[in-house]
């Protein structure tokens, strides 16, 4: 694990702790959409900051730099355009490359289950092939002691092999 810094501990433990804390004064309020404020009011707050921008009207624009303009944002637009194309294009390639894994997986799903299946059925062959195997013997050593009984009577099941 990553060591952190303490501080980034100690933030992220806070913001923890605080979001479990209950907060009733809080849960007691209805949410109110804040007031905004008057176009007049943002025009004096950007002004007191010393921002102000006020859009000229295009006779008092210098046409090269509309133009500039004009061509900066044509190429941002065609940038946009090409990203959301390759956006597009590698969206379509990962969903057909994960429809083919589903497919790959059902298919690997499917191989092994049956080759458990062949598995259990090769042991249940193997296991009555070692019965009847151990019974053919048992008759054989009957017939040689001489048990006429079990030698007439043969094995249980025909010969194994």
């Amino acid at each position: 694990m990553p060591h952190l810094p303490l501080k980034t501990v100690l933030t992220a433990a806070s913001a923890l702790a605080l979001l479990a804390s209950p907060l009733p004064a809080l849960a007691r309020q209805t949410p109110q959409a804040a007031p905004q404020p008057s176009p007049a009011a943002q025009e004096a707050y950007l002004q007191a900051r010393g921002e102000t921008y006020r859009r000229a009207p295009d006779s008092e624009q210098d046409p090269t730099e509309l133009a500039t303009t004009a061509s900066l944002n044509a190429e941002i637009v065609a940038r946009n355009d090409a990203a959301e194309r390759r956006e597009t294009a590698e969206t379509a390639a990962h969903a057909e490359a994960s429809a083919r894994y589903r497919e790959e997986a059902a298919a690997v799903a499917t191989q092994r289950a049956n080759y458990e299946a062949s598995l259990k059925t090769a042991e249940a062959a193997r296991v009555e092939y070692d019965r009847a195997y151990a019974d053919w013997q048992a008759t054989v050593r009957a017939c040689e002691a001489g048990d006429r009984a079990r030698c007439a009577a043969g094995s249980s099941s025909t010969q194994p092999w």
